[in-house]
């Protein structure tokens, strides 16, 4: 080691700082395969769970979805509106909404709608165990079942929060959970022709679009959307109605695609 020191001592400040930078072009190199061993690749790229936020499709469908966890006071108004286009639609409630509205839980079943579980009581899931996510969306499973008579198969995730285990539980339920790619921020309050700006100009085949009921200007707004949509071409459907069947997978963007031929 003393022999090392006295010949590096010896070189003059050019070789010694060539002999540097190759000792940091080394170090570099040595960073780079490590990263790309197979094995760190493997244990980083943990392939996340995910819900389903839109829809591989060959033809141009679309859903609009709705989440009913608050007011009730424009829920027949959007009956009514969708019935004139003759258009079924999917709506995500919270248990304890109801609770206080089973009527209008019944109006959106006898209409034909879809009537899908947002949770029993708006809780924050990435906060729970799996077992009181499982317990809190079956109890909201029961209260619809008890006045629709269908058992909930989609699951909507409340404020659009979930990690893994939320994802993991609902999945072991057999349930699916469903997001958006299209959201028209209605919650907002922005002007009904703004939000029919906003859904037009963004949906695409395969396309799930967010609404609330309760939101100001959504009445207001879902007229020009549905003329608009079915104008361009779109077949507006349920959720169930939409989803892929058989094999498939959702891929990082929480695309549902079909699963491709190796």
């Amino acid at each position: 080691m003393n022999k090392l020191k006295t010949w590096f001592g010896r070189l003059s400040l050019t070789e010694r700082r060539s002999i540097a930078s190759l000792g940091a072009l080394a170090l570099i190199i040595a960073v780079a395969l490590l990263i790309n061993n197979p094995v760190i690749v493997g244990v980083s790229a943990v392939k996340r769970e995910l819900p389903i936020y839109c829809v591989e499709r060959d033809n141009k469908c679309a859903s609009l979805s709705f989440d009913a966890a608050w007011g009730n006071e424009d829920t027949q108004e959007l009956i009514d509106i969708l019935a004139r286009y003759n258009v079924k639609a999917t709506f995500f409630v919270v248990g304890q909404w109801v609770d206080k509205f089973p009527e209008s839980v019944k109006a959106l079943h006898d209409a034909g709608h879809e009537v899908m579980n947002h949770s029993n009581d708006h809780a924050h899931f990435s906060r729970l165990s799996s077992e009181q996510i499982i317990s809190d969306i079956n109890a909201c499973n029961d209260k619809i079942e008890s006045v629709t008579g269908v058992r909930p198969t989609l699951f909507r995730c409340p404020y659009g929060e979930y990690d893994d285990n939320v994802i993991k539980s609902v999945n072991s339920m057999g349930m699916t959970a469903v997001q958006w790619d299209v959201d028209s921020l209605d919650w907002k309050d922005l002007p009904a022709s703004e939000i029919s700006q906003r859904v037009t100009s963004r949906a695409q085949a395969g396309s799930i679009i967010l609404f609330h009921n309760a939101a100001k200007n959504t009445p207001a707004a879902l007229p020009e959307i549905i003329e608009t949509l079915i104008a361009d071409g779109f077949e507006l459907v349920p959720i169930s109605e939409i989803l892929l069947t058989g094999d498939y997978e959702i891929d990082n963007t929480g695309r549902q695609c079909r699963l491709k031929d190796t």
